[in-house]
């Protein structure tokens, strides 16, 4: 049955995907972009496009509200100011949607929200589920916060999913899009020691738990949107520089990216083990459940994998 869904962030590395996949199901979708009409309709497909939510207050009201606002958390160094950025840009956007959901004639059946494994803050070699307890810093309390914002909306009875995404990979865009051209001049190798674990997603994945939340009724709380498969940040690196056939020979040691980075640093220095207990638990199919059929898909989208 078709549903009439808000999206935000739709013109970001995921919702570009998530866009065509939706309208492909016959869904009526409206996306809420500072961008001009004409550059989300060629970024996201036939939609409807809205640059100000306060124009949505009253509205008669969506059945589901897909939110993935947010400035990208590596796009600059975290001086106070951009730290301060980022919190506005997930948690002020959050709470400014869910108070202009609560105006609606008829609240949606289900808000499904962005948020990051950098919840869990580091948490070294250990395996990480949704039930691991945090590790206090800046992350943490960044994805806190930002998720305590959509789940405000459990108290009107609506179903609220938290999409708790790892690193995220796909063609044309992502993380990867950083790091492709030294690893093709063959200047990539490891971050650090190495053995820092990167909870890597394929963003066909990351697409296709968010629509499994949409369409599971019983789906609400927190979901590791990650691999089944996690590996080290050595382990990622050795893998891309085989698929790209160049070696790996330059690491960037922790105190050249402590210099450079400052307090971002920890973003590449620490990480989780985390793993998608509850996706596996509830059925979801994984479609790239292994790392290197992901990279060669993103290196090489005409492939068939």
């Amino acid at each position: 049955m078709a549903k009439r869904i808000l999206l935000t962030g739709g013109t970001g590395f995921i919702g570009q995907r998530l866009c065509p996949e939706l309208l492909a199901l016959g869904h009526d979708l409206t996306v809420l972009s500072r961008q001009p009409s004409e550059t989300v309709r060629a970024l996201c497909g036939r939609v409807e496009a809205t640059r100000d939510l306060e124009q949505l207050r009253s509205h008669p009201g969506y059945d589901v509200v897909i939110n993935l606002a947010g400035e990208g958390i590596a796009d600059k160094r975290w001086s106070e100011a951009r730290k301060q950025a980022l919190r506005t840009s997930r948690i002020g956007i959050t709470r400014a949607l869910v108070d202009i959901i609560r105006s609606w004639k008829s609240l949606p059946e289900v808000l499904i929200s962005g948020s990051a494994v950098g919840f869990y803050g580091d948490q070294g070699s250990a395996g990480v589920t949704e039930e691991t307890p945090p590790h206090d810093e800046f992350t943490h309390r960044l994805c806190r916060d930002w998720e305590n914002a959509a789940l405000a909306l459990t108290a009107e009875n609506v179903r609220v999913c938290l999409s708790r995404t790892g690193v995220v990979a796909g063609p044309g865009g992502g993380f990867l899009k950083r790091m492709l051209l030294p690893f093709k001049l063959g200047l990539g190798g490891r971050l650090g020691d190495g053995r820092q674990f990167m909870p890597w997603v394929h963003r066909d994945d990351v697409v296709g738990a968010m629509i499994w939340m949409m369409d599971t009724p019983d789906a609400s709380g927190p979901y590791n949107v990650v691999s089944p498969a996690p590996v080290t940040n050595q382990e990622f690196t050795r893998c891309l520089a085989s698929v790209l056939h160049r070696p790996a020979l330059f690491p960037a040691p922790a105190a050249v990216l402590n210099l450079a980075l400052g307090d971002m640093a920890r973003l590449l220095l620490t990480g989780q083990q985390a793993l998608p207990a509850r996706l596996t638990a509830g059925g979801y199919p994984f479609r790239y459940p292994e790392l290197r059929p992901a990279l060669e898909n993103s290196v090489n989208p005409a492939r068939k994998s």
